[in-house]
């Protein structure tokens, strides 16, 4: 999968688009701030909204590539080990 994801070419539509966050949407637990990363993208992809892809998405496009390849591991906590538990929370969000 790590192969296919270095093979993505940029999207030139709003349907590939779709396609690449509906791969990417799939790993988001993996990657730190996903919908702040995703927001670029996600815009293009509504109703009423010209199709122009910019440096900024160009860039969102590239790092959420680069973090899907190098996505971290999840495991259960060692109930023995002291662990932290992080939230993260923001005005932006991305939702179905």
């Amino acid at each position: 999968k790590v192969e296919a994801v270095l093979q993505w070419s940029t999207p030139k539509s709003v349907s590939e688009i779709r396609s690449f966050l509906g791969l990417a949407s799939y790993y988001r637990r993996f990657i730190e701030g996903f919908s702040k990363l995703a927001m670029s993208l996600t815009q293009l992809t509504r109703k009423n909204r010209a199709f122009v892809w910019d440096k900024k998405c160009e860039d969102s496009f590239q790092e959420l590539k680069r973090m899907l390849m190098t996505a971290p591991v999840l495991t259960l906590p060692d109930a023995k080990e002291p662990f932290a538990v992080y939230c993260d929370a923001s005005k932006m969000g991305l939702g179905g």
